[in-house]
């Protein structure tokens, strides 16, 4: 499902016209990526929960020489489902 779905299933399921839906999803999407930049974790009872994880420094391959090079460190964002999405993806 991509985005243009996800609004119009929105729209649909809440009675709300497709901007108002659009308008909805960029908020909560906007919301989720100033509390990651933040640092803050995002829990979404039954959904799952958004952190932020740091990733060291390591040693890489170039894939195309095959000569080692560094990777520097960097942040990234993880996301742990809840009990009510495991269950709803193993039905």
């Amino acid at each position: 499902m991509r985005k243009p779905e996800l609004v119009a299933a929105i729209a649909d399921q809440a009675d709300l016209s497709k901007d108002q839906a659009a308008e909805a999803l960029s908020a909560i999407i906007d919301q989720i990526t100033q509390a990651m930049e933040r640092q803050e974790t995002v829990n979404l009872i039954g959904f799952g929960s958004f952190t932020q994880r740091a990733r060291g420094a390591r040693t890489g391959k170039n894939p195309q020489t095959g000569e080692a090079m560094q990777i520097p460190a960097s942040n990234t964002v993880a996301f742990k489902p809840g009990k009510a999405l495991k269950d709803a993806v193993n039905k």
